[in-house]
């Protein structure tokens, strides 16, 4: 049996079924609202439901708590339509303009950037090119069907190259083999497949609001991205466009998770309206660090204690995402459309979100 689904504000429409989730139908309908992991893991899909019935299928209880669930709000990508739906959701035009594609690319470098952080570049096909946004990601298809998502860390149409930072997780399928402690390993020049653009992540460009962009760890990569484009447009724009405010957040456990510092500093330096603060939770006696210390998001309230006028793109581990999520708004009242999140989420949370 279908349902007809209604979008609130904008008035769309798509049909669904009750076998597969109401995000996949949207999507397979041509339109795109807020997800991440499509896993159950991130949370970055909730919806206000207005009214209608569903299912909502296993997820991870960080994901959507028992509270949300109670005040009407679904995880699209684990619900199912039992009825008409009215969801309050944005829709994502600009990413629906970008085709999803699925092509074969080679290894074309390995460069360890922390021990537990390596920098792989990704060789298109020559005669293709992978249209994205910056923060977006893409899945890597293994042999046996099992996907691992990363966010790419270059602008696009900047190179013939992709690059991705993996850390490694021991136990983890993939980046096992990346770090060669499992059988084969991965080598320069080896082939993959990947698919994508995927995701919800990229900077809004219809607004003037100063930008606060937060990252715990890998989650510097999709950062990476977006500020490399946006300092591109700003040069190409010869001064004709005016500098956002924009000021990076980047935190670690040790400095030497920062492992990207001396690229920061010089945005720092050299992007009009660029700030940056790095911050350690951890740091040893041996470290010498004395910048700022304790969880990256709480040093945005520190500085920031208004953010109803900012907008927020953070990108790192679920609990830093979601903690800066509440936070952000509880204390600093930045409205919920204001914030734009990435959460990365391990092999061991989609098989949680799974059930």
């Amino acid at each position: 049996m279908t349902h007809t689904v209604r979008l609130h504000p904008s008035g769309k429409t798509f049909e669904v079924d009750g076998e597969a989730s109401i995000l996949e139908q949207a999507l397979q309908a041509g339109i795109v609202l807020p997800y991440g992991c499509k896993n159950g893991a991130c949370g970055s899909c909730k919806t206000q439901v207005l009214s209608g019935s569903f299912v909502q299928d296993p997820h991870q209880p960080q994901a959507l708590t028992a509270a949300e669930q109670a005040r009407g709000i679904a995880l699209i990508c684990r619900a199912r339509a039992s009825s008409d739906l009215e969801l309050q959701a944005r829709v994502v035009a600009a990413v629906g303009d970008i085709p999803i594609r699925k092509m074969p690319c080679r290894v074309a470098a390995i460069e360890r950037l922390a021990p537990d952080v390596i920098r792989l570049e990704l060789q298109l096909p020559a005669t293709e090119r992978l249209q994205y946004l910056a923060g977006q990601y893409i899945d890597l298809m293994l042999k046996d069907g099992v996907r691992r998502s990363y966010s790419m860390a270059t602008a696009p149409g900047v190179a013939s190259t992709i690059e991705l930072h993996v850390r490694h997780l021991p136990g983890g399928r993939f980046s096992d083999a990346l770090f060669g402690v499992s059988e084969p390993p991965i080598k320069v020049r080896d082939i993959l497949r990947l698919e994508g653009p995927l995701g919800t992540f990229f900077l809004r460009e219809d607004s003037r609001a100063p930008v606060i962009l937060l990252a715990s760890g890998t989650g510097f990569a999709p950062i990476k991205a977006l500020v490399e484009q946006y300092r591109l447009k700003l040069e190409a724009s010869g001064g004709a466009m005016a500098a956002r405010p924009m000021t990076l957040y980047w935190g670690g456990r040790r400095p030497v998770d920062l492992y990207h510092d001396a690229l920061c500093q010089e945005w720092a330096r050299s992007i009009e309206g660029f700030r940056y603060v790095p911050v350690v939770s951890d740091a040893l006696p041996e470290d010498g660090w004395s910048g700022r210390t304790g969880f990256v998001h709480r040093a945005v309230i520190e500085d920031h204690a208004d953010l109803s006028g900012h907008e927020v793109y953070a990108c790192g581990a679920p609990i830093v995402v979601d903690s800066a999520r509440h936070d952000f708004s509880a204390e600093g009242g930045l409205p919920v459309d204001a914030f734009h999140a990435d959460a990365f989420t391990t092999a061991a949370d989609l098989a949680g979100a799974a059930g």
